[in-house]
C-alpha cells in the first residue's frame, strides 16, 4: 500500500520528544502542533483532541502494529483519564499493556 500524504508518517522512525507545550511537540529537529501517535516504526499526526475521542478506531494504527508493541502509554494533557474497560479489554486481547497519564509523565516514560 502506498501511503497518501494524509497517511504518511510525520517521521518514518521513532525519536525522543525534545519538548512539548502550547499544544505542540518538538522532536527530531521538527515540530508539530496537535496530538502525536508515537509507534516503534514512525511518529504520526493524530487527530485526537480530547480523551473522549480515544477509541479502537483512533488507535487503529496501534492495533495494526500490536505485534511490535509491549505497552502503550496515552498522554492526556493535564487531564486524568480512566481508560474505558472495553478499550482495556481490546488491548489485552492483542497482548498490549495500556496506561494513561498526563502528557508530561507520559513523555518522560516514552523517552
Amino acid at each position: 500500500m502506498i501511503p497518501t500524504p494524509s497517511d504518511a508518517p510525520h517521521l518514518p522512525r521513532s525519536a525522543p520528544i525534545d519538548a512539548y507545550g502550547n499544544g505542540g511537540f518538538a522532536f527530531a529537529e521538527m515540530s508539530h502542533r496537535g496530538s502525536l501517535l508515537c509507534l516503534p516504526d514512525a511518529i504520526w499526526a493524530w487527530p485526537v483532541t480530547k480523551a473522549t475521542e480515544i477509541d479502537e478506531y483512533t488507535l487503529s494504527r496501534v492495533f495494526a502494529a500490536a505485534n511490535s508493541i509491549d505497552s502503550l502509554i496515552i498522554g492526556t494533557g493535564t487531564d486524568v483519564w480512566m481508560v474505558p474497560n472495553r478499550l482495556r479489554e481490546a488491548f489485552r486481547a492483542v497482548h498490549v499493556g495500556l496506561d494513561s497519564m498526563q502528557t508530561g509523565p507520559a513523555i518522560r516514560t516514552y523517552n
